[in-house]
């Protein structure tokens, strides 16, 4: 009886036991999908509101279902205006004013009440400056150099440089060269000194390149030199007979005769023991024979008497226009 009452309480237990488990499992709610997940970016998140210049922005939304549906999307701005539906749209902030902005996504699987949101910000700056506008290209200065007027390879010449108008605020420098003759002082400066010497006949070309404007700036003057006439001994003889000498002053005065424009200068230096009077007269036989045997105008020659010497010695001399007659020497 005591084995038959124990078998009834554990059935009566079992039996209740399983009654509360499957109640409780009746009692247990139904699990429901959470909302959507989603995160929001901006390409790009800095631009810049310059005028006329467009300033847009990609918006890039990642929104995933839980329960695997199709989302559905909203997007809602501060400034500007969108084009564009679905996760990919494009912010238009053109003519906005600088500042920062957002962008809120909604989305949500079609019911609004379960649904997700996310913003992103954008920050409009303003244009810079435009660039300052590059200098102006440098400019020469008008040069001009200036030659003398009279020269002659017996004194020196002076050159000089001026300048006019160019780039403002500039220090120039100044280089010269010349083509004959050599710098004597001035190189470095506006004005430069050349020596002559010995360029009689020649051209100086001098030119200045004017530095510290960026680009060469040169200028030129040239002057030419005339050239220098001097005496020239025609023949010269000692004491010679008669005949020879006729024979030399007819060559003398073919040479005068060729060369209308020159003069004669004849020197007589006579020998030491010769007479006081004896060189004279020897100087008015030269003349008369020029003049009336040879037809030489009295005008065309100078008879001068030279220092005593050893032996007789006449010199036959031509002097071009305007060139220094000779000296006797002593």
């Amino acid at each position: 009886m005591k084995k038959r009452n124990n078998f009834w309480l554990t059935f009566i237990l079992l039996a209740v036991a399983a009654l509360w488990a499957t109640s409780s499992s009746q009692a247990q709610p139904r699990q429901v999908p959470g909302p959507p997940t989603l995160s929001l970016t901006a390409e790009p998140n800095v631009v810049r509101a310059c005028e006329n210049q467009p300033a847009t922005v990609r918006l890039l939304s990642n929104a995933t279902s839980p329960a695997g549906n199709a989302i559905r999307y909203r997007w809602t701005v501060d400034a500007g205006a969108l084009s564009g539906k679905g996760a990919t749209t494009t912010w238009d902030l053109t003519g906005a004013k600088p500042g920062t902005y957002h962008a809120v996504a909604d989305v949500d699987e079609g019911n609004e009440d379960c649904a997700a949101f996310a913003s992103v910000a954008v920050v409009l700056l303003d244009c810079p400056p435009p660039p300052p506008p590059p200098p102006p290209p440098p400019s020469c200065p008008e040069v001009k150099v200036s030659c003398p007027d009279n020269v002659t390879d017996k004194a020196p010449v002076t050159f000089t440089a001026s300048l006019s108008g160019g780039t403002a605020g500039i220090v120039p420098t100044y280089n010269w060269t010349v083509s004959n003759g050599h710098i004597l002082s001035g190189q470095g400066t506006s004005s430069v000194t050349v020596d002559t010497a010995g360029l009689s006949g020649q051209t100086i070309n001098a030119t200045v390149d004017v530095g510290g404007y960026g680009i060469p700036c040169p200028q030129s003057c040239s002057v030419s030199l005339p050239i220098q006439e001097i005496s020239k001994k025609f023949d010269e003889y000692y004491d010679i007979a008669r005949n020879d000498e006729k024979a030399r002053l007819d060559n003398y005065a073919i040479e005068l005769q060729s060369e209308p424009g020159r003069q004669g200068y004849i020197i007589v230096y006579p020998r030491r023991k010769a007479k006081s009077n004896e060189a004279q007269q020897r100087g008015e036989r030269i003349s008369d024979y020029l003049i009336n045997s040879r037809g030489i105008d009295a005008s065309r020659f100078t008879v001068k008497i030279g220092a005593a010497r050893e032996n007789w010695l006449v010199e036959l001399w031509v002097v071009p226009q305007g060139a220094p007659p000779p000296i006797p020497q002593q």
